[in-house]
């Protein structure tokens, strides 16, 4: 089975578990066992499901500077969690192929695996919100036209980093491509690498 065929249907669950409440403090009920990568790829959508809603939530004009404080210290941890689950999925793939041998003239593709499943679980959710939007019985007939428009381009969009995606994994199976992962090392979460935080220790 292709991978983003696992992928699609689980990140489609997140989605729409989430949105059975549609609460940012929701607690997760990841239903696969830890340890699987289908935990983390529920787990990724989940923290991407929310973390939309964080982002929807903070851009209210009358939010409160207090609470939007709190909410931009949620979308850092959100973010950092996200960073660390992509790596995480990224490990997977090094464990997968660990025994291939790459050909002579293998490339370097300019993204890893997960850092491409990450956009694909993101265009997940841009697709889910979009027919809503293509849907919505208040709307005006323009408005629901123009979101259809976007809506289909958003679907073609998911047909080719699939394809893509499934291509990579297939390259770095047979050794015509090979994985080499950077950590994101983010500073600006690190009391030792962000000037602000370390100069008040």
């Amino acid at each position: 089975m292709e991978f983003t065929n696992l992928c699609q249907p689980i990140f489609e669950a997140a989605i729409r578990d989430y949105h059975v409440t549609d609460n940012v403090d929701t607690p997760i009920r990841n239903p696969y066992p830890q340890g699987q990568i289908e935990h983390d790829l529920y787990l990724k959508c989940w923290i991407d499901t929310v973390q939309w809603h964080f982002e929807d939530i903070i851009r209210d004009p009358a939010i409160n500077p207090a609470d939007a404080l709190v909410l931009k210290r949620r979308i850092d941890k959100s973010n950092q969690d996200r960073t660390d689950l992509v790596e995480r999925i990224d490990s997977y793939f090094l464990t997968l192929y660990r025994e291939v041998t790459p050909s002579p003239d293998a490339t370097i593709n300019t993204e890893s695996p997960a850092w491409a499943i990450d956009r694909l679980s993101i265009l997940a959710l841009k697709i889910y919100h979009m027919r809503q939007e293509a849907e919505r019985p208040d709307a005006t007939a323009e408005h629901r036209d123009k979101c259809s428009a976007k809506l289909a381009v958003l679907l073609e969009q998911q047909r080719d980093l699939s394809s893509a995606i499934n291509q990579l994994l297939a390259d770095i199976a047979a050794g015509r491509k090979y994985m080499k992962v950077y950590k994101q090392m983010k500073m600006y979460n690190d009391t030792d690498t962000n000037p602000i935080l370390y100069g008040k220790k």
